[in-house]
């Protein structure tokens, strides 16, 4: 069996929870054939993997967003382009309102191959982005509205003229840039396609834009309505769609998932690898481990200045944070942080093997702003150390338990981005060690009993059974 993954932005480029998960997921199915279909955001990034590619992942195909912007068309064939009545009205919605039908622009551009860039300049849609121009934003330029405009759709239609690789599935880990491949490889081979979300890449999204600053304030809002249609199309392309926990279910149906396609399968963490390490042996300090990258949504800022507070009630207080540096200016903001309140026994390991590092440990926190399933989390408390979280994606399900789960708590869940209630629920974690053992025992059961990745690889391979089987059972699993 050949499965195309789609990673957009993750694996093998970066460090990071959905990297590893798919490092993981490639090596515990030998047997299947991966090939890896990369976007990255720009060409710098080619052949530079961090990952030692598995022996089964036999193909690796690259495209560069930024290539985008590199497109040109034929002067002479610019004004000359000839398009359906559906592939005109497809055409002009990319570029204003409206439910897109994928399957037509995926044949413009994967059959008659229409070069993006004559499309933009093709006559019919330059004097429509005119008009739009001059109803939605009059006090904007015309010159800034249109290269705006090209900057946002340029990468998706860019993407839809790839070639695209031979796979018996296409399973990709988001709804974005990734969901137009996997769309597209449903639509021309006609063999299934599976959305696994490990977070809301939508909802992740339209939080991102709120916030940038980048983004004009006048098309803000057309940036988020792309995201959605994303969204809309890997949605309804796909034969299944999974996430991590019931509560992002709900928001894919609120999205616009098909309940009947749902399926929830949660991470799970190789359980053996971690179920054997000790309690930390006692050294005179309280010894706190963040396996985090360092970039904005893992909130470090925060934890600095909880753990300031921290060292203020306990003196012997030592955090190590073990990760990757994804942003190397809120890197250096994190690191300049520090030395303005002067704080001591905060210690940066870079990548390391984290499995060296628990046995140091005595709990773990995690401060993200959002998050799917940690997978930091759940090896965390395969190693039984408790942990102190932010109340994001499923991070209090993994510490409290759902359902029939009565073990009890295995650590402290406190609001994102809150430093004074983060700080008291370290302090509290601090200061009784019975407790500590005990919640930590409690998280090591937890992971044994529902968050394996025996487990959760066996659902896996049953979703690709059940995917074929109603291909009529022409492959194996």
């Amino acid at each position: 069996m050949r499965v195309c993954m789609i990673l957009e932005g993750c694996y093998p480029y970066v460090y990071g929870g959905v990297s590893s998960w798919t490092h993981h997921y490639i090596q515990a199915m030998p047997d299947v054939e991966f090939v890896l279909w990369c976007i990255g955001a720009d060409r710098s990034q080619e052949g530079q993997f961090k990952f030692t590619l598995p022996q089964n992942v036999v193909e690796v195909h690259e495209v560069f967003l930024s290539d985008a912007l590199d497109l040109t068309g034929e002067v002479g064939k610019l004004r000359s382009l000839r398009l359906t009545s559906e592939e005109k009205r497809e055409a002009v919605k990319l570029f204003s309102h409206g439910k897109l039908d994928f399957d037509i622009l995926f044949n413009l551009f994967q059959v008659k191959k229409i070069n993006p860039m004559t499309l933009l300049m093709s006559d019919e849609l330059f004097n429509m982005l005119m008009d739009e121009c001059r109803e939605d934003c009059p006090y904007v330029s015309f010159t800034d509205y249109f290269y705006q405009v090209r900057s946002m759709l340029l990468p998706e239609m860019y993407l839809m003229t790839q070639e695209i690789p031979v796979a018996d599935i296409y399973h990709c880990t988001a709804t974005g840039y990734g969901g137009i491949l996997g769309s597209m490889g449903k639509w021309k081979y006609h063999v299934p396609f599976i959305v696994t979300e490990h977070g809301i890449y939508t909802r992740e999204r339209e939080e991102e834009l709120l916030r940038a600053k980048w983004v004009p304030p006048f098309l803000r809002q057309q940036w988020i309505d792309l995201f959605y249609r994303f969204s809309e199309c890997a949605y309804s392309h796909a034969d299944k769609i999974t996430c991590l926990f019931k509560g992002a279910e709900k928001i894919q149906k609120d999205i616009g998932a098909d309940p009947s396609k749902q399926s929830v399968i949660p991470n799970g963490v190789n359980f053996d690898n971690f179920k054997d390490i000790p309690p930390k042996k006692e050294n005179g300090y309280i010894d706190i481990g963040a396996v985090v990258r360092i970039a904005k949504i893992k909130d470090i800022k925060t934890m600095i200045y909880a753990f300031a507070e921290v060292k203020t009630r306990v003196k012997n207080a030592r955090l190590y944070i073990l990760g990757d540096v994804d942003d190397e200016e809120y890197n250096k903001e994190c690191h300049s942080l520090i030395q303005q309140l002067g704080i001591r026994d905060i210690i940066f390991t870079g990548v390391v093997d984290v499995r060296d590092y628990y046995p140091l440990f005595d709990f773990t926190i995690l401060t993200s702003i959002s998050e799917g399933q940690p997978l930091s989390i759940l090896e965390s408390l395969a190693a039984g150390r408790p942990v102190v979280a932010t109340d994001v994606g499923c991070c209090r399900e993994l510490i409290e338990g759902i359902d029939d789960d009565k073990l009890g708590k295995a650590g402290f869940i406190v609001p994102p981005m809150h430093k004074d209630q983060l700080a008291d629920a370290i302090v509290q974690m601090c200061s009784n060690h019975e407790r500590m053992l005990k919640m930590g025992e409690i998280g090591r059961q937890r992971a044994g009993k529902y968050y394996t990745q025996k487990m959760s690889i066996q659902k896996y391979r049953d979703l690709y059974k059940e995917v074929l089987g109603e291909q009529h059972g022409r492959h194996s699993v």
